[in-house]
């Protein structure tokens, strides 16, 4: 019998956590009408705990038929400021990344006023096929100011592009940033291993330092099936 001291819905979700962790994507799990059963609770107690599961992308529900533990996606919490590699350690995935371009050039009028350079200056330029457990989900472009060129010398492929840049002084501190869908062109196809035209998502985030000061511009395009973003509001 499950603890009076916790909520019934806790009690069932932890349950289904429990479940879908030695399951394998595509096994069934409990029905409703068994869960309520076992639990000794209603229907929408169960729908409860099973619906957050479902919003976090753990599970998968067909009416009249059952449901299934899902192929697991990655989750990234938008209220925090956290690299690619610590993102995935959160979540129990070994980051990687593939470097698609990594070397210095002239930067364009946006990444110049972004990074509050004069026009004409040139950047430190990072492109990196991001990888979670050997599995392509992201296109990540990096743009530095000349400061930082020294990140060009590390392991970009094995290691944190943010533990390069603390090294050099410099604190990726906070972020803003937009995110919009888009639909997956020929490149962006071939290299996230998906259809031509399939949905992505693209978050633009511009990173300041310790003292405020542009330190990075970043386009992260996303496969929009393999990322779950958990934003939390407050009025």
């Amino acid at each position: 019998m499950t603890p009076r001291s916790i909520p019934r819905h806790q009690a069932v979700e932890r349950h289904l956590r429990s479940r879908i962790a030695g399951l394998r994507p595509g096994d069934a799990i409990e029905s409703d009408a068994e869960l309520t059963a076992l639990f000794d609770v209603s229907r929408m107690t169960v729908r409860q705990a099973a619906q957050r599961l479902a919003d976090e992308g753990l599970i998968y529900r067909v009416p009249g038929v059952g449901t299934f533990v899902a192929e697991p996606k990655v989750h990234r919490d938008m209220a925090r400021l956290r690299s690619f590699t610590e993102e995935m350690d959160r979540r129990g995935a070994v980051a990687g990344s593939r470097i698609l371009t990594a070397g210095i050039r002239t930067g364009s009028n946006d990444e110049a006023a972004a990074l509050h350079l004069p026009p004409g200056s040139k950047v430190v330029h990072v492109r990196r096929l991001r990888l979670a457990d050997g599995k392509p989900i992201a296109i990540e472009d990096v743009v530095l100011p000349m400061s930082c060129s020294a990140v060009l010398t590390e392991d970009l492929e094995h290691s944190s592009l943010h533990d390069a840049l603390r090294a050099l002084g410099e604190q990726p501190t906070s972020a803003s940033g937009t995110l919009v869908a888009v639909n997956a062109g020929p490149e962006d196809a071939e290299l996230l291993e998906v259809a031509p035209g399939t949905a992505l998502l693209v978050e633009e985030r511009l990173i300041v330092n310790q003292e405020g000061h542009p330190l990075e511009k970043t386009q992260t395009r996303y496969a929009g099936d393999e990322f779950v973003f958990h934003i939390a509001l407050a009025r």
